[in-house]
């Protein structure tokens, strides 16, 4: 029998495409996940002119499991992100990192046929996460790249509650960076173009907060142990170097295909790190959902219909920077 369910999909021009996608019965762990919510990411308009399905900030309900699925069943509210599968067997997945694995499948690189942008998926159990009972599909499927994205980037810093962590932007990623920093303890310091979003990043934890457009310095009072990038470009360098504690971290999140040049020599004489990262592996996946339901962290969400029209308008809103914080589909 098999499904066959509908997909969006992008295209050369630019436009999303309704389509379908066929899918064999389910096999081993296989589910088949009707989607009620997507998150709409950056990534999926960097994609849009690309011949894959959309999307990667799935939610919605298990509707069909197959044969060696042991801990989900029919009802159950799950999510699932950036990764898709991995090969089980390299270092990297048995110290847990299988974000690293050579062979991992990641959205638009592999399984172009299906995401988060239609009415099913079909995924493994082993990369679909359950969605916390006082969680909403809503607010869990922001979590799933960019909830993930920066906790796993202050777990990988090693960022503890005594840090003083500063966070670029306030944006998808950095509402949510500012809520996860602010409930580990930390003290937690934002910086913006304008004071457009002061009183958001304040009501979100932020202790501090400093406008820096046509400024060429910064006065914070004390450094920052840790210093989280999430806007679409790379900063001025120069004005956020000076702003760090000796041994402190830097960590860039979002994408830009520009290379990073970094004022080489306060690098070398205060010992700075600067921290790649991308999603969190399933572990630290799994603790931030629980993080994030214990604490309340929510995504701010603009609400889309979930049709070609939906997500033209979500995208567009996306690309113009209107978007405050996280798009969301629905069903």
């Amino acid at each position: 029998m098999g499904f066959d369910f509908t997909v969006y999909k992008g295209s050369p021009d630019g436009k999303v495409v309704k389509s379908r996608t066929y899918k064999d019965d389910l096999q081993r762990d296989q589910v088949l996940v009707k989607v009620t919510h997507s998150g709409a990411c950056f990534t999926d308009v960097h994609y849009r002119q690309a011949d894959m399905v959309l999307g990667h900030e799935g939610a919605g309900i298990v509707a069909e499991i197959g044969p060696d699925v042991r801990d989900l069943k029919v009802g159950d509210a799950v999510g699932w992100g950036y990764e898709h599968d991995c090969c089980g067997r390299c270092k990297s997945c048995l110290s847990g990192w299988e974000t690293m694995c050579p062979e991992r499948k990641m959205y638009g690189s592999a399984d172009f046929d299906q995401g988060s942008f239609a009415s099913h998926a079909v995924w493994r159990e082993a990369f679909l996460f359950k969605i916390p009972p006082n969680m909403s599909a809503e607010d869990a499927a922001p979590l799933m790249c960019a909830g993930s994205t920066v906790f796993n980037a202050l777990h990988v810093a090693n960022v503890k509650s005594t840090s003083r962590v500063g966070i670029i932007g306030v944006g998808g990623l950095g509402h949510l960076a500012i809520q996860f920093a602010a409930k580990m303890g930390c003290e937690t310091v934002v910086f913006s173009g304008t004071e457009s979003k002061k009183d958001d990043a304040l009501s979100l934890g932020a202790k501090e907060f400093y406008a820096t457009k046509g400024f060429t310095s910064l006065d914070i009072g004390k450094p920052l142990d840790h210093l989280i990038v999430t806007t679409s470009a790379q900063p001025d360098w120069h004005l956020y170097i000076g702003l760090m504690a000796p041994g402190g971290t830097i960590s860039p999140v979002s994408v830009d295909n520009k290379d990073l040049t970094i004022p080489y020599m306060p690098l070398l004489l205060n010992g700075l790190r600067i921290q790649g990262g991308i999603v969190s592996a399933r572990k630290l996946h799994r603790e931030m959902l629980d993080f994030a339901a214990f604490h309340g962290i929510k995504p701010i969400n603009m609400h889309f219909p979930f049709n070609v029209d939906g997500i033209e308008r979500c995208l567009k809103t996306l690309t113009e920077g209107k978007m405050k914080y996280r798009g969301v589909l629905v069903a």
